[in-house]
């Protein structure tokens, strides 16, 4: 196999289209066709399904995406790392933000990245911190946010911030950043929760069993823009990192308060994989991010935070 049928390969993925995918790789379709079909006689298994929605992969197709797209991707990087503008730290990161994160730090990582160092593109990846952690493992990141996490023989985790988990309600409930609620006078309320498996879910299951509170869930989802859309729709109450929450309690969309009795607590941490040689650029986006986030709780702008770096 070769660099030509992998990207045929993931393209013809991607669009659900050998016409499509031949616009875009700037071929005939007849030649994207035989790439695939050499591909599928070189491993002896079909990778795709012909159906009326376009072309889906199978089992074995989807497992050959996947590396096929890891491999493009890391190709992609030596090629950046070997041909270098000179004095320049080039390459292409992949980084991962916790999405409570998203709205104060990725704008202003991606502009520090493009004023000083041009020559590296930036990808960023947002999720809860299960998703995140198994795109590290899996190698689809190079390094990513998450919490509540140690080092362990695969991944290096390096403390940041220590933030309190906040109760959240509309407007109306009248909650204060100086005026902690008791988690039992939060659960007293029906609550939009994290869906099952996810480490914020865990916490707050915990902080309710040490609180010997019954927690009434009218609904789960994985989405924070979604728990606190259907606050706002009067749904319930929830409980989310105040960093999640800062900009809509500042503009009045919501309201909010420390949890308190029991102290719910996260810590955020940078996780990086322990094996193989870290890329310069990675290096540097590692170094942007933990200044942002310092920046960020010296100025105030992440509500209850402690930073624990160096």
């Amino acid at each position: 196999m070769d660099v030509k049928q992998l990207k045929a390969l993931v393209t013809v993925a991607e669009v659900g289209s050998v016409t499509r995918a031949a616009e875009l790789l700037h071929l005939v379709q007849p030649a994207v066709t035989r790439q695939i079909r050499t591909l599928e006689q070189e491993l002896g298994v079909p990778l795709f399904e012909r159906t009326r929605q376009g072309m889906r992969p199978t089992e074995a197709g989807t497992v050959m995406v996947d590396r096929a797209r890891r491999a493009l991707n890391e190709l992609e990087r030596a090629r950046a790392e070997v041909q270098p503008v000179p004095g320049a730290v080039t390459g292409i990161v992949t980084a991962g933000l916790l999405e409570s994160t998203v709205d104060l730090l990725a704008e202003p990582l991606v502009s520090a990245i493009a004023r000083d160092h041009p020559g590296i593109e930036l990808r960023l990846m947002t999720a809860y911190s299960g998703h995140l952690q198994q795109w590290l493992d899996d190698g689809d990141l190079d390094l990513t946010l998450l919490y509540n996490l140690d080092s362990t023989p695969s991944l290096n985790a390096r403390p940041l911030v220590r933030e309190h988990l906040w109760a959240v309600a509309p407007s109306s409930a009248g909650l204060r950043a100086d005026r902690p609620v008791p988690f039992a006078e939060a659960a007293a309320h029906p609550l939009v929760m994290p869906a099952s498996g996810h480490a914020l879910r865990a916490l707050i299951d915990a902080a309710a069993a040490r609180a010997r509170a019954c927690v009434d869930v009218v609904v789960q989802t994985n989405s924070m823009r979604v728990q606190k859309q259907l606050v706002l729709a009067g749904h319930g109450w929830t409980v989310l990192p105040g960093v999640g929450i800062a900009e809509d309690v500042a503009n009045g969309t919501l309201s909010a308060a420390p949890l308190c009795e029991p102290d719910v607590r996260r810590s955020v941490v940078l996780a990086t994989a322990r094996s193989g040689r870290t890329p310069p650029a990675v290096d540097v986006v590692a170094r942007e991010l933990v200044r942002q986030i310092n920046t960020a709780v010296a100025q105030g702008r992440w509500p209850s935070a402690q930073s624990q770096g160096e």
